[in-house]
């Protein structure tokens, strides 16, 4: 996806919230503050990617501070929002198996993002006000409908916390007899999910596991490992949670393998590029690239 207006701002705040978790060092984020604005006055114009900016932004504040991880404390805080909602979760399942309902609860996950909403958001609201939604682009049927015929599905992971609920979906997505392989991030990078965090759940008893070979937020095809590239070229189908995903799937060539987003719109410029409204949750087939 290519930045909007509103994107700058954006980046701003990421930077500042990040340093602020990554070093207590005052005359450091000063230096690297400086360092940041530099990378968004040289990259930000019409046409720049946002998610290929926003990598570059988190990892010079992780190389520069020492620190490979700083919002740690806030993926175990979402690990620990989400798993408290597992209860709830299991019983609207109950009363409702339907593919769909189980992507609603996957998309419902999705809102569990400190990065893309910021660290004072009340995320358990949000939680429960997104899986009471319709989503306002739906195309799961004709997701279903790939899932009938696929034989392997590479899953793009998301945020740590959101993996909880991705459980949920892939044991779903199981029953349409289906080899699901989860990509995780090779090293963390915001509230990205990776391999540690997803074995923590149980993620690989049900099903593989992989990772990108990087620490990009979201699909950057020239950065991602040659290993993970095979992968997704040999999938049958591509099923991608999250901003990041969306981000960069749009800047692919996709040729013609089904590739589907799930996420909830929470920032303006993925719900203008979209077509929907902030909140709104999506079951997005991407259209390949012209």
């Amino acid at each position: 996806m290519k930045v909007h207006y509103e994107c700058a701002a954006c980046f701003l705040r990421q930077s500042r919230e990040a340093l602020d978790l990554a070093t207590d060092d005052e005359e450091l984020k000063m230096d690297i503050t400086e360092e940041l604005v530099k990378i968004v006055s040289e990259n930000f114009r019409r046409g720049g990617v946002s998610n290929v900016i926003g990598t570059q932004i988190h990892r010079t504040i992780k190389d520069k501070t020492g620190n490979n991880d700083p919002y740690r404390k806030e993926r175990e805080i979402s690990n620990d929002i989400a798993c408290q909602y597992i209860p709830m979760v299991e019983k609207l399942i109950e009363d409702d198996s339907s593919l769909k309902n189980y992507l609603k609860v996957a998309i419902a996950g999705n809102v569990i993002d400190f990065g893309a909403l910021g660290l004072d958001t009340d995320m358990e609201s949000l939680i429960v006000t997104t899986m009471q939604k319709e989503p306002a682009v739906d195309d799961s049927t004709e997701l279903e409908t790939e899932l009938e015929t696929a034989k392997t599905v590479l899953y793009l992971a998301d945020n740590i916390g959101e993996i909880v609920m991705d459980k949920m979906l892939i044991k779903k997505l199981a029953d349409y007899d289906v080899d699901i392989t989860v990509a995780l991030k090779e090293e963390p990078i915001l509230n990205d999910a990776c391999m540690e965090d997803a074995l923590k759940i149980g993620l690989n008893e049900v099903s593989k596991l992989t990772t990108t070979g990087t620490d990009s937020i979201g699909i950057i095809s020239g950065d991602v490992s040659p290993e993970f590239m095979a992968k997704f070229m040999e999938a049958d189908l591509i099923v991608a949670k999250g901003l990041g995903n969306y981000e960069g799937l749009g800047e692919m060539d996709l040729k013609d393998k089904p590739v589907f987003c799930l996420l909830n719109a929470k920032c303006k410029p993925v719900a203008r590029d979209i077509g929907v409204e902030v909140g709104d949750n999506i079951v997005l087939k991407l259209n390949p690239k012209k």
